[in-house]
């Protein structure tokens, strides 16, 4: 696993924001042919970011590629000529049933087989952002192997509730809850949406601080300036560290004893307890593998 607290956005037809896009400490970023692309732009942006991951270090990035869906009239050309670039993974929008992922899979392992890629080397995020795909989260999160996030996308999610997104967010709520459930229960990540006001960092953090209590692993951005407050939500207190260090100590000096009673400071440490000691640490960049 890694760290996904701030995956960010770059316009696929933007070279100067695509070259410098892994210099702001992002988790991630998207490299975008959907909707930051005008559909008069949509193949030349394509050939830029084909350049791009052929020919550009992002860094520690994990680099992924928005494109556009497989039912419009440039999803299959963006599958064709991205996979072969071996991206991090694609993340598809709009996704709405098991079928369609499964589809989609299939074409990818078609695109990878053809090109002499490991077949399933390519991850697969999928963005819910309809009423439907939120309904259908479990199935679209276990219809593939590829699967590594569920992605939530509100402004459309919205429009499809017939309702308008808020700064409160209790539109969203259920979507997000059902959205984390579907993503533990499958063992796959959680993402949130974006923030859209990027004057606004007050309310930028409270939305983070509201969706990590919530289980989500991070949040999609749309500009530099959101990365680190971000960051600094999702990343523990150096109380919070220290303690999940005694935890984890307590409990392998336990298991070297084969004693099965685990206990500190006289209190009784059960699974749970070891299981958010291992969450803090790996936050905190201290466990490669969050267990």
């Amino acid at each position: 696993m890694r760290l996904r607290r701030t995956m960010m956005y770059v316009p696929g037809n933007n070279p100067g924001l695509m070259g410098s896009a892994g210099i702001f400490g992002a988790d991630g970023i998207i490299l975008d042919l959907e909707d930051s692309v005008s559909i008069n732009e949509k193949d030349a942006a394509r050939n830029l970011v084909k350049h791009f991951l052929l020919s550009h270090d992002f860094g520690k990035c994990e680099v992924t590629v928005r494109v556009n869906h497989i039912d419009t009239p440039y999803g299959l050309d963006d599958l064709r000529e991205i996979v072969p670039c071996k991206p991090d993974g694609i993340r598809m929008p709009k996704c709405e049933s098991a079928e369609e992922i499964k589809r989609i899979d299939e074409l990818i392992s078609e695109i990878e087989e053809k090109n002499g890629i490991e077949v399933g080397s390519v991850k697969l995020f999928a963005i819910l952002e309809t009423a439907k795909g939120v309904f259908n989260a479990y199935e679209i999160a276990t219809a593939s192997k590829r699967i590594t996030a569920l992605v939530f996308g509100a402004e459309d999610y919205t429009a499809s509730m017939r309702t308008n997104r808020t700064k409160s967010g209790e539109e969203l709520f259920y979507a997000r809850s059902q959205i984390v459930l579907a993503a533990r229960v499958a063992g796959v990540d959680a993402l949130d949406t974006v923030f859209p006001d990027i004057n606004d960092t007050e309310g930028l953090i409270e939305e983070t601080k509201l969706i990590k209590q919530l289980g989500f692993d991070g949040k999609s951005v749309i500009h530099p300036n959101q990365i680190e407050p971000i960051h600094q939500v999702f990343t523990p207190a150096k109380e919070e560290v220290e303690k999940a260090r005694r935890i984890i100590k307590a409990y392998k000096e336990a298991m070297e004893r084969k004693s099965g009673v685990v206990a500190l400071d006289g209190r009784m440490i059960d699974a749970p307890v070891v299981a958010r000691a291992k969450r803090t640490l790996f936050l905190a960049g201290e466990l490669t593998e969050e267990v």
